[in-house]
């Protein structure tokens, strides 16, 4: 088993989905676990119930407010003195907002995907490469989606899939840039993960959840647990030379 004793961990959306089983994973192999919620304490709460009470900081901020951003990096960095581990989970996805919605829609859409998917995320990044610089590294997680490279079959996802290959294109910039400063950066481009927000986007689909599962190559969605424990694995920065890859998630169901 991975150890993270010792080190901090800040995992964003960690009340839900992706982010709850990062969360739980990164307490269970040792790590301080900093995890960030939105609008749901209790989800957060839950998914640290098993984290000693010494070792988890809750920590509640909407990721596209820049004045959030900026708390919720600075209450995670006064906690123990430093972050270790950055962990971009958090995301939101809203399915309207295509092709035919009406302009204010549209733009609505666009704006609060990005806000929270793009913006959010890396001015946090901006914060912990900053850090990594003072401290001598440090480690730099992005969950990104297989639809960053694939695209999404719904065009009302647009937004999302847009957000996504963002998220992956500034993670590569910094593993790129920052390689000779000894900050490591990866991202992980998950398939479809048993999570409420795959399922109400499967739901929204022609036939709902019975045709998408067919047409994976393991007639399965991937458990979240799997993404969690690569990621803990990633945290550890044993895998220095894997800066920069992006991680597919998806059991072979999209291979590049």
């Amino acid at each position: 088993m991975c150890d993270l004793g010792g080190r901090t961990i800040l995992v964003t959306g960690a009340s839900k989905g992706i982010g709850a089983a990062i969360a739980a994973a990164v307490g269970a192999a040792g790590g301080n676990v900093v995890a960030h919620y939105r609008s749901d304490r209790n989800g957060a709460e839950d998914a640290t119930r098993s984290v000693l009470r010494d070792r988890k900081l809750i920590v509640g901020a909407d990721l596209a407010r820049s004045d959030d951003v900026r708390r919720l990096w600075e209450k995670a960095l006064a906690w123990r003195g430093r972050v270790d581990v950055l962990v971009n989970n958090a995301g939101a996805m809203i399915m309207r907002g295509g092709i035919d919605a009406q302009d204010d829609e549209w733009d609505d859409v666009w704006e609060r995907t990005l806000a929270a998917n793009v913006l959010g995320p890396a001015r946090l990044t901006r914060d912990a490469v900053r850090h990594f610089r003072e401290v001598g590294g440090g480690v730099i997680i992005t969950i990104s989606s297989w639809a960053a490279q694939r695209g999404s079959n719904d065009p009302d996802t647009m937004a999302y899939s847009a957000s996504k290959a963002a998220a992956k294109a500034f993670t590569q910039t910094i593993a790129l840039g920052c390689a000779r400063e000894r900050i490591l950066a990866y991202v992980i481009a998950p398939g479809l993960v048993r999570t409420k927000m795959a399922e109400d986007f499967a739901a929204a689909q022609p036939g709902g959840e019975g045709p998408i599962t067919e047409s994976l190559a393991m007639r399965e969605w991937t458990p979240a647990s799997e993404i969690a424990d690569l990621t803990v694995f990633l945290a550890t920065g044993k895998a220095r030379h894997l800066s920069g890859a992006t991680l597919d998630v998806n059991g072979a169901s999209y291979i590049r």
